[in-house]
């Protein structure tokens, strides 16, 4: 049976499982029991190991080269000459008995000449920038730059205070995402400091079962990344500066709380994510249930099914 795909008479296919439609150009190689989806685009002078999995309609641009354990999902941009690893303490001629799984959600790209350590999961739609070293794994939606790489924004995510501003002190302003606003809070400001009042059932919109504060969080790294069945919460932050993302798997805005006088309110069934804390930021969280495991949910694609009804 002739093929239903485009190879290019200098590449090497051993492979037998390449979709329809795609194309593999000059000089690239796939090695046997590599599976490659319909409509992808191989460029010129690519390498793929046999332990690689490559979704639908996934761009690989020229001299990448994909080696076991990798895991691409559909609509993924990998630009030229980025670099990926699947043992992170390689010897020579002592291969591990298993290589590191390395996934690469919906929708994500990798900027060219980005490296990506092992063992790491690219969120959906996360955008690598060139040159960035990725040793951890980066959120859905999240933009990366830098060594090592660190969130420096969100795509297709709304602010809600373009201009840097905060509400006015008496504002409970709605988001887009349903369910999340400012919560204006009462600070009294004098010569000895300030002081903030969050009374319950006036200033928060629950009683308050468990208080909890993050603090000393480096400025690379990210909390939160989960959303809650019952618990809602108000994010107030006592130092510093932070922020914050909501998201209801359709809209996405971005908060920054930089000061005690309005708090973030969150209801349950939002999905939130905490990032560029300043060194000195401290933030303190309202919840209005006490801690339960299963209140979590931790994965943004269990998530997005539980957004779409699909799981309780």
């Amino acid at each position: 049976m002739e093929d239903q795909y485009f190879r290019h008479p200098t590449a090497d296919v051993k492979t037998v499982h390449v979709g329809i439609a795609t194309r593999i150009w000059q000089y690239s190689v796939l090695c046997e029991g590599a599976v490659i989806g319909d409509d992808c685009n191989i460029c010129s002078h690519c390498f793929i190991e046999g332990d690689v999995v490559v979704g639908d309609r996934v761009t690989i641009k020229s001299g990448v080269q994909l080696w076991n354990g990798l895991r691409i999902e559909d609509d993924v941009f990998i630009g030229p000459n980025a670099s990926f690893t699947n043992d992170r303490f390689p010897r020579s001629k002592q291969p591990p008995k298993q290589f590191e799984q390395t996934v690469l959600k919906s929708g994500c790209s990798i900027g060219a000449g980005a490296t990506i350590l092992s063992g790491i999961t690219i969120g959906q739609k996360a955008m690598v920038a060139a040159g960035a070293v990725v040793t951890t794994s980066v959120p859905p939606g999240a933009i990366v730059k830098g060594n090592p790489a660190r969130i420096v924004r969100y795509v297709e995510t709304a602010p809600s205070n373009p201009d840097g501003s905060e509400p006015h002190k008496n504002e409970s302003r709605l988001s887009q995402v349903p369910g999340v606003k400012w919560v204006p809070l009462t600070n009294v400001t004098d010569l000895r400091g300030h002081l903030t009042v969050a009374q319950w059932n006036q200033h928060l919109p629950f009683t308050p079962q468990r208080v909890f504060f993050a603090h000393g969080v480096p400025t690379t790294k990210v909390r939160g990344e989960h959303a809650h069945r019952k618990c809602a919460q108000v994010l107030v932050v006592l130092n510093g500066a932070l922020q914050v993302v909501v998201d209801d798997g359709t809209h996405r805005e971005e908060f920054r709380l930089k000061s005690a006088d309005n708090g973030l309110f969150i209801p349950p069934g939002i999905w939130a994510t905490q990032y560029g804390y300043t060194q000195n930021a401290v933030l303190c969280v309202f919840a209005s249930e006490e801690y339960e495991e299963a209140d979590y949910i931790r994965n943004y694609d269990d998530y997005l099914r539980y957004r779409h009804g699909s799981v309780s």
